[in-house]
C-alpha cells in the first residue's frame, strides 16, 4: 500500500508541467513546435534559454517535492524503507510528466524530473551524473546522449552504493530498489528511442548554448 500511495503522490506531482505552462503563457501548445515533447530541451529551443531553464527547474523541483512528501509521509511507520519510498515515489512523478492524463498522455521524456530524482535521493549520484552530462556535452553537444549516458550511470552508482550498504535496507528491499531504477532507466531509454536512432544513424541534432538551436529534441 505504501508504494502505491507514493507513486500516486509521485504522478499528481509530475502533472505538474512546467513547459507546457510556459507555452499556454505565450499563447501556444509547445508540443506542436519543435519535437513535439513537453520538455526542457525543446522549452530551450522554442522559447528560449529563460523559458529552458524554468523548466528545468520546475521539473526538477515537482521530483524532489514528490520525494520530501513521501519521506515526510513515512519517516516514523516505514524508516527501514525510505529509499525504496522515495524511489516509487520519483517514479510516479517522472511517470506523471511523461503521461499526464489532461494532455491526452503526452508529455516529456522525464530527464528534469530525474535530475530532481537523483539530488533528493542520493547527492553523490548527482554529482557524478553532473560530471558524465556535462562533459559529454561540451564534447559531442547531444542532448539525448547526455541523457541516456547519465541515466544509464545513476542506474550502475544505485547498484554500486547499494552493494556498499548506502541505504541501510535489507536484502529484498535492496534488490527491489535496483528493480525500480532499472525501469525507470529502460523507460528514459524508451522514451529517448527516436533520439538514439537519430544518434546511431548520424543525424541527431546538436545543442549550443550560445545559439537557438536546432528543430529536433
Amino acid at each position: 500500500m505504501e508504494r502505491l500511495i507514493c507513486l500516486a503522490i509521485g504522478y499528481l506531482c509530475g502533472l505538474f508541467q512546467t513547459s507546457y505552462i510556459i507555452g499556454r503563457m505565450h499563447q501556444t501548445d509547445i508540443r506542436e513546435h519543435g519535437s513535439g515533447n513537453a520538455g526542457t530541451t525543446n522549452a530551450l529551443r522554442t522559447f528560449g534559454k529563460k523559458a529552458g531553464a524554468l523548466t528545468l527547474l520546475g521539473d526538477c523541483l515537482k521530483c524532489v517535492a514528490a520525494i520530501l512528501i513521501a519521506k515526510a509521509l513515512f519517516r516514523n511507520s516505514c524508516p527501514d524503507i525510505l529509499p525504496l519510498l522515495s524511489l516509487y515515489a520519483a517514479g510516479g512523478c517522472i511517470l506523471g510528466h511523461n503521461f499526464p492524463f489532461y494532455l491526452n498522455f503526452r508529455g516529456g521524456k522525464g530527464v528534469a524530473a530525474s535530475v530532481g530524482l537523483v539530488i533528493a535521493f542520493d547527492w553523490r549520484i548527482f554529482l557524478i551524473c553532473f560530471v558524465i552530462f556535462f562533459g559529454l556535452f561540451f564534447t559531442t553537444h547531444y542532448v539525448s546522449l547526455c541523457s541516456v549516458s547519465a541515466y544509464l550511470t545513476a542506474f550502475i552508482c544505485v547498484i554500486v552504493f547499494g552493494e556498499l550498504g548506502a541505504y541501510g535496507m535489507d536484502r529484498p528491499h535492496t534488490m527491489e530498489l535496483y528493480g525500480v531504477m532499472a525501469v525507470l532507466t529502460l523507460l528514459a531509454f524508451y522514451r529517448h528511442r527516436a533520439n538514439i536512432v537519430r544518434l546511431l544513424k548520424g543525424t541527431e541534432n546538436k545543442i549550443f548554448l550560445g545559439k537557438s538551436g536546432e528543430k529536433k529534441a
